[in-house]
Order: structure tokens, then C-alpha cells, then sequence
């Protein structure tokens, strides 16, 4: 007979369902450190920079340090909750044991919406630094579909053969970027002239030749304006979780792969900032860059080959996220069909690698038509950059995500006889700042008419997902790990 709790239904299995779903474990602390820290590093080559065109240096900068905090509160609640429960699942998980059946789909749905767009994001900007360096190189241009066709067959190929290839490639892939941007940081400080170049806007958001412009052009609506992007310096860190049944030993090496990643992003993030902007051509210019590293080494090494190669190396920081968060999505959608919130065939594993192929797919397939449709969108999106459309759809799932969170890393304080190898020193309120700036930053996601198609379209999205787990999967679940661990802890069965 099926088993019905809380309103949910759940399905008995044949004693091959699981066994058709497995994976393997690999993963150690420096696996999980690369995984955290590629999964973000992206984010100091391409999307942070648009964040110059709406608050200006100042705002930018300021942002940036409200969201660094929100991001420390966050991962030390993360590292608390993620070797309590060590279930593939991550952030659902967190979510169904403390709030319910809902409260894990709806922070599952966001986190899904969040990492089937990021990679998207990621591929829009890897189009943009492969155009040019090989316009630059050979005279070819391919157009932005093309680049997005190849590098997600690549990297999805490379995910699908298996979790120690796509471990070993992760730490690879992560100490190069980090190296590049060594080489960046290295050498743009014989050309850091601050108020020359970052303060280089006007009230109006004009350019100023000569610099010296005010430190916050647009005032504190710039440094609201600017959230969505300051997050790009930091966004999918907390993808770490989905890694647990992956890993050797998620409730030692999780948190010090949570902690020492977040502290790395940090300190790259603003080497990051103050370099880019801080060299000519100049924040304004950088702000409208969709290869801001590129003009930077233009700067440094001047035009020809030698900056060309340098950047196309460059684009090795961008594929680092890219093939992470491709891992991410995986996961992902692999915990949530596994459990019966998506459909089950999504979480089936390559018979011998063990890998959630058909979910790597399926992912990908959604996040390039998501970018066609925005590419070739007409004139929904007029003149807005494809990227900087796509990484507000993608901070909006993922505000949402760290809310939902931040309220199970409160609720679970009150759930009895988990075990807790690692307690944040944090505690409830390290939590609550970082919930309500995510709070904060979802309603200021808003204020740019020029996005919100892209937040209404992620909207339709969520609800969408939300109509078909109230209308059919609710009565069809599976007590996956996730679904076992929250119904025997009954804080799941309300």
C-alpha cells in the first residue's frame, strides 16, 4: 500500500529503483574547496562588471561588501547544515526536513531555476571573450549560438564520463583561473590610477575622459541596483552539498570546503574590482564589457597575439564555473526526480560511470533555449545584453534559494537528535542578515524595467513547477534519502 503523510503520497519502488540511481564517492576537502571556488570564479571575469554601469564604482563596491557579508553568514550556516544532513539534495534538503514537502520543493525549484541559468550566463560570456580572440586571431567569427553549442556538448561530455574525471578536471581548471588572475592582479598595478579610472561617470552615467567623478554616480539607488551583480562575485559557492554523496567524507571536509572557498572569493573579489576598474579604458567602459578581463590585458600587455592568447587562457576562468555549475544542475535535478518532484526518468545514472547523464542533458537543452530565446527575443529585451538578462534570472532563483535556507538553518536549531559535527559560530542572527539581504536584494531586482521580462518569465517558471508538484507529483513521491531522513526527524511531516 502507498504511505500518505502531510499530503504526500509516497509510491512503492521495485528493489532496482535505487540501484539504477547510484553514484560514487570521490570527493575530498581540496575536491570540494575547487568545487566551491571554480563553481564561482567566473564571476571575476564576466557579469560583475555590469554592475559599474548601474551604481558606478561606489555603489559597486558597496554592494559588493553587503553581499560578501550576506554570503559569510550564509556559508557558515550552510557548513552547520550540510554535514547534519549529507544528502545529495543540498539546499532541498535543508528545506524538507525543517519546513515540509513544500518548503523543500519550493528551495529545490529555485536553487534548480538558479543552476540551469547560471551556466547559461557563463556560456553568453564565454561566446563573448571567444568571438573576439578569434576575430582577433584568425579573422573568423562564429556566430553566439555556435560557441553555446560547443561548449555545452563539451563540458557536459565531460561531466557524463565521470565524478572522478570531473573532480580532477575541477581542481585542474580552478588553480589555472585562480593563476590567470594572478597574472591580471600582477600586472595591472603599474597601471592603477583610481580616481583616473574608476571615477570615471558622471551623474548621468556619462563618461568622464579626465576621471575625478563623484564616488557614488548614482547614489544609494546605484548601490541597490548594483545587488544582483555583486552577487556574481560569489553566486553558487553553496552549491557545495549537492556534492555529500559524492564525497569521502561530507561531515569533515564540507564545512572546510565552504569556509576556505568563501574566504578565497572574497579576496578575489576585490583584487577584482578595484584592478578592473581601476585601469584604463575605465569603469565605464568595463561596466558594457562582455570580455572585461580581455580589456583589461589590453591595457597590460597591449593589442596583438600576446593579449589575445592571454585571453583566450582567460576563458579557462569562465569554463571553471561552467563545467562546476553543469555538476551543480545535475545533482540538482537529480535529488528532486529521484525523490518524485521532477519526473524519475531524470534521475537514472549511466549504467557504468554512475553519473545523472540524462539530467546533465535535460539541463543543458533548457539553459540554451532559454539563451536563443533570449538572443532572438525581438524586441522584449531591446538593447539589454543577453548576459546581464540572464544573471538577474539566475540571482533570482538563487535570492530566493538563500531565503528559504536561511529560514531552515533557524528551524533546524529546533529539530531534535540531529547530529551536528560542525555548529556555526554565527548561530540564528549570522543567519538572519543573511536572509534579509537576500530579502533585500530580491525586491531590488525589480527596480531596472529593462529585466524584469527575464524575473517574469523565471516567475512563470516557479509557478509553473509549483502547479505540478500540487497537481501530480505530490502523489507520487519517492522516500529517497532526502524524503527518509525528514520523515523519520518528523519535522518534514506537517
Amino acid at each position: 500500500m502507498p504511505k500518505r503523510q502531510g499530503g504526500i503520497t509516497y509510491a512503492q519502488t521495485g528493489a532496482d529503483y535505487f540501484q539504477r540511481r547510484g553514484l560514487v564517492r570521490h570527493a575530498g576537502a581540496w575536491s570540494l574547496w575547487a568545487l566551491g571556488v571554480g563553481a564561482v570564479i567566473s564571476g571575476d571575469f564576466f557579469g560583475w562588471n555590469f554592475g559599474l554601469s548601474v551604481g558606478g564604482f561606489g555603489g559597486l563596491a558597496i554592494a559588493t561588501l553587503i553581499i560578501a557579508i550576506m554570503y559569510i553568514g550564509m556559508c557558515y550556516s550552510i557548513a552547520e547544515m550540510s554535514p547534519a544532513l549529507p544528502h545529495t539534495g543540498g539546499a532541498y534538503s535543508f528545506g524538507r526536513t525543517t519546513m515540509g514537502p513544500w518548503g523543500g520543493f519550493v528551495t529545490g525549484l529555485a536553487e534548480n531555476m538558479e543552476y540551469v541559468l547560471t551556466p547559461a550566463v557563463i556560456v553568453v560570456g564565454i561566446a563573448g571573450y571567444m568571438g573576439a580572440i578569434s576575430d582577433d586571431l584568425f579573422g573568423v567569427t562564429l556566430p553566439n549560438w555556435a560557441w553555446w553549442a560547443i561548449f555545452y556538448a563539451i563540458f557536459v561530455g565531460l561531466n557524463v564520463r565521470g565524478v572522478a574525471t570531473t573532480f580532477r578536471f575541477t581542481i585542474f581548471i580552478t588553480f589555472l583561473a585562480l593563476a590567470i588572475l594572478a597574472v591580471f592582479w600582477i600586472g595591472a598595478i603599474p597601471h592603477f590610477d583610481f580616481e583616473r579610472w574608476a571615477l570615471n561617470m558622471g551623474f548621468d552615467g556619462s563618461e568622464l575622459p579626465e576621471g575625478g567623478g563623484p564616488f557614488l554616480p548614482f547614489g544609494i539607488d546605484g548601490v541597490m541596483a548594483a545587488l544582483p551583480f555583486a552577487i556574481w562575485f560569489y553566486l553558487a559557492i553553496e552549491q557545495l552539498p549537492l556534492a555529500a554523496e559524492e564525497s569521502h567524507d561530507p561531515k569533515r571536509d564540507m564545512p572546510k570546503g565552504l569556509l576556505y572557498g568563501i574566504l578565497t572569493l572574497i579576496v578575489a573579489s576585490a583584487l577584482t574590482l578595484f584592478l578592473n576598474a581601476g585601469i584604463a579604458p575605465g569603469a565605464h567602459a568595463v561596466g558594457q564589457a562582455s570580455d572585461p578581463l580581455f580589456l583589461a590585458f589590453r591595457t597590460i600587455f597591449g593589442d596583438g597575439i600576446g593579449s589575445s592568447l592571454l585571453a583566450l587562457v582567460a576563458v579557462a576562468g569562465l569554463v571553471a564555473s561552467f563545467h562546476t555549475i553543469i555538476y551543480a544542475y545535475g545533482r540538482n535535478i537529480y535529488s528532486l526526480s529521484r525523490a518524485g518532484y521532477f519526473p524519475k526518468w531524470l534521475s537514472i545514472t549511466h549504467g557504468t560511470r554512475k553519473t545523472p547523464h540524462v539530467a546533465l542533458i535535460a539541463g543543458a537543452v533548457l539553459g540554451y533555449v532559454v539563451c536563443l530565446i533570449l538572443e532572438f527575443g525581438g524586441d522584449i529585451f531591446g538593447d539589454v545584453p543577453v548576459g546581464a538578462v540572464l544573471l538577474n534570472m539566475a540571482v533570482f532563483g538563487a535570492v530566493i534559494a538563500y531565503i528559504m535556507q536561511m529560514i531552515a538553518y533557524i528551524r533546524l536549531k529546533n529539530v531534535p537528535n540531529v547530529e551536528r559535527p560542525y555548529v556555526s559560530p554565527l548561530g540564528k542572527p549570522g543567519a538572519f542578515v543573511a536572509g534579509v539581504i537576500a530579502a533585500v536584494t530580491l525586491v531590488f531586482l525589480f527596480i531596472n524595467p529593462d529585466y524584469r521580462p527575464g524575473i517574469y518569465g523565471c516567475a512563470i517558471w516557479f509557478l509553473a513547477g509549483l502547479a505540478y508538484f500540487a497537481v501530480y507529483a505530490r502523489h507520487r513521491m519517492i522516500l529517497s534519502p532526502e524524503e527518509e531522513f525528514a520523515v523519520d526527524h518528523r519535522a518534514g511531516s506537517a
